[in-house]
């Protein structure tokens, strides 16, 4: 197993600075994205990574920006590093498998989450409530209960601590009332065909979130789609509703980061091998599955 690349270091390139996973690089109107195989949880970034994973990730969102292109614009310019500028071609050995040039956006600030199944914290404000995200569920769901409904459940983007949920009308107060209608409708119909193709390879997609931006010509769809870190991932053919299930995605770490009481603070815990391999694994199998592809 190879060691994971936890930080890039292009000298020769403008960086813009790094998120929990990426580095974003300037390139004069548009933007280097690469994914690391840096892994957060619970708002902190772990010492150790998930090697392959920043592959997976960038590749998962590829496979989905091809599939949902007749839906929605999407950022990605290039992903094929022998088609990079030439600026960019001499650090192929890093870049291949995990970087994409993009279009640079007016970002939205919101994250448009969707929900299929009881599950997380929708499940335990449903327990509380009857509710989510303010939208009242019929009685009597269970954990991991599909939704009469895929609901829209948005939150605030949050550069510290945790996102907020927000109801459709504060997304509206954010981006005007056309732009939340508009990315709600693409958010459940750009889920409907993940889930519809994510089924038929025996894999649950019980929430997930997108990302969108603006250009001139209006909504396009950015960031991540439908990844092990952005998504919840369930096998199909051993669900069971009224309980937790197998996590082929990153709630593998946030139960062992639960299992070992961490507090949630700084610093946070290094991961031990047989977690570190075990992501690795489920990362891997969730994303030749979806895709049928292997990993470049």
């Amino acid at each position: 197993m190879t060691a994971p690349l936890l930080q890039t270091q292009f000298p020769d390139l403008k960086l813009l600075g790094r998120g929990k996973v990426r580095d974003n690089y300037d390139l004069a109107g548009s933007l280097l994205i690469v994914s690391t195989d840096r892994i957060s949880a619970f708002d902190h970034i772990l010492p150790n990574g998930i090697p392959d994973k920043g592959k997976v990730l960038n590749q998962i969102s590829i496979f989905w920006f091809e599939m949902t292109a007749g839906l929605v614009r999407n950022h990605l310019r290039e992903h094929r590093v022998e088609r990079f500028p030439e600026a960019l071609r001499r650090h192929a050995d890093v870049l291949r498998g995990r970087s994409a040039l993009v279009t640079r956006l007016e970002m939205l600030p919101v994250e448009c989450v969707v929900r299929g199944y009881l599950a997380g914290s929708g499940f335990k404000e449903y327990v509380k409530t009857g509710a989510v995200s303010g939208l009242k569920l019929p009685p009597g769901l269970k954990e991991s209960s599909r939704l009469p409904e895929p609901l829209f459940t948005p939150s605030t983007k949050a550069v510290t601590g945790h996102d907020e949920n927000i109801p459709l009308a504060k997304v509206a107060d954010l981006v005007g009332r056309d732009t939340a209608l508009k990315v709600r409708d693409l958010t459940l119909e750009i889920y409907r065909k993940g889930c519809e193709h994510a089924e038929s390879h025996g894999i649950i997609i019980a929430d997930t979130k997108f990302e969108f931006g603006r250009d001139r010509d209006g909504l396009v769809l950015a960031d991540e789609v439908m990844t092990p870190d952005s998504s919840r991932f369930w096998p199909l053919p051993t669900y069971r509703e009224g309980s937790a299930q197998p996590s082929l995605d990153k709630q593998y770490v946030r139960d062992y980061l639960e299992s070992i009481r961490w507090d949630k603070n700084p610093p946070a815990p290094r991961l031990p091998d047989e977690i570190v391999e075990g992501t690795r694994r489920r990362y891997l199998d969730i994303f030749t599955r979806l895709t049928g592809r292997a990993l470049e």
